[in-house]
């Protein structure tokens, strides 16, 4: 294999960070040795993802060049192992950043494409002046509604050497089982640099949250995203965290809004008509770069 040379940017939101590496002409072929050694911490650039920047027209899938009409680019994701993922919620708005920086978005208003379906972007401006960016993230359900609706739950979650808890499986175009921690059950002392079992085995895999309800309206959690290990934040599992606990109250409206604290910082969920969900927060570009792939990745 013939070294290349790429452009890349770096950038995170709430300390979930992703390498962001551009491909105006859709002729970018990344292998997943090579989407995982740029997001190796120490062989690489680092990162808990790496994004591709193409145009939606030129992207490889059908399903996504379908898209092309309302979005004109495609976030191409990847997990820090090199696996393909459906899309993610914090990458939207570091992508969504990107777009703006570069000019390749000019509006407050736009659509982004991503295996999960489009996703509809509004910048909005902060009281402290700076740019937050609100991602309407999509129809939300319950994975296994029938069992959830009978139990309150429908897996069992094994973290550490504890006692497996119930979890409640949800889909924001990708798997999520949510936790709600007992009784004397404290975030900060969960191991989780080892992926938490889930029975009955999620078939794609899963993200898995861990919540503590600080009040109402506000959680706060700590999540093992599948193909990486545990993160700063997942702005898909602060939704799927916030609509969980929903749920378990009994809340079934619109318009509320759940503020959800990660380690990497604070992000806002608002449960939208339709079973859509929102995901706001901020986004910051904090590097470029050029990268040298090996030969052997």
């Amino acid at each position: 294999m013939t070294s290349r040379t790429l452009p890349f940017t770096k950038g995170h939101g709430t300390e979930n960070d992703f390498v962001l590496v551009p491909d105006p002409d859709g002729a970018l072929s990344l292998g997943p040795g090579e989407v995982a050694w740029i997001a190796d911490r120490r062989a690489g650039v680092g990162g808990d993802g790496v994004i591709r920047v193409v145009p939606t027209a030129a992207a490889d899938e059908p399903a996504v060049r379908e898209q092309a009409g309302e979005a004109a680019w495609f976030m191409d994701y990847r997990n820090a192992d090199g696996s393909v993922a459906e899309m993610c919620g914090n990458g939207t708005r570091v992508f969504a950043a990107y777009l703006r920086r570069e000019g390749l978005e000019t509006g407050s208003d736009f659509a982004i494409a991503t295996r999960a379906g489009t996703k509809r972007v509004q910048v909005r401006t902060t009281e402290a002046g700076e740019a937050a960016y609100a991602v309407d993230l999509g129809p939300w359900r319950l994975s296994v509604p029938e069992v959830a609706a009978a139990d309150g739950s429908d897996a069992l979650v094994k973290v550490d050497d504890h006692e497996a808890v119930p979890g409640l499986s949800l889909d924001l175009g990708n798997p999520h089982t949510v936790v709600m921690l007992p009784a004397g059950r404290e975030l900060a002392e969960l191991d989780l640099t080892r992926a938490p079992l889930v029975q009955p085995v999620p078939p794609e895999g899963t993200n898995v949250e861990f919540v503590q309800l600080l009040g109402p309206g506000h959680v706060r959690m700590r999540v093992h995203e599948r193909g990486v290990g545990e993160t700063r934040s997942c702005g898909t599992g602060a939704a799927a965290a916030a609509l969980a606990t929903r749920w378990w109250a009994g809340a079934r409206g619109t318009g509320d809004v759940w503020r959800v604290d990660v380690p990497g910082g604070t992000v806002w969920v608002r449960p939208l008509p339709g079973d859509r969900v929102e995901l706001s927060g901020p986004a910051r570009l904090v590097a470029d770069g050029t990268l040298v792939l090996p030969d052997h990745a």
